[in-house]
C-alpha cells in the first residue's frame, strides 16, 4: 500500500513541477518503452524459433538433395 502513495505523490510532484501535459507524455513514453521492450523480447525468441526450424529443413533438404543424386545415378 505504501508504493502506492509513493507512485499517487510522484505523479502529483510531477505534475507540480512540469504541468500536467508535460507528465503524460512521460508516461506515454514509458508505456511505449514498456511496448517496445516487450515487442524486442518476441523478436528475439521468434528469432531463436526461426534459427532452429531453419537448421532442420536445411538438414532435410541435403538428404532429399543425396537421395535425388543417387536415384540419378
Amino acid at each position: 500500500m505504501t508504493l502506492f502513495y509513493v507512485l499517487i505523490l510522484t505523479f502529483m510532484l510531477l505534475v507540480a513541477y512540469a504541468g500536467y501535459d508535460a507528465t503524460m507524455r512521460l508516461v506515454q513514453f514509458v508505456d511505449l518503452q514498456i511496448r517496445y521492450a516487450w515487442i524486442r523480447v518476441q523478436m528475439k525468441w521468434m528469432e531463436r524459433k526461426l534459427k532452429r526450424k531453419l537448421l532442420e529443413d536445411t538438414a532435410n533438404y541435403q538428404q532429399l538433395l543425396k537421395e535425388h543424386k543417387e536415384h540419378d545415378l
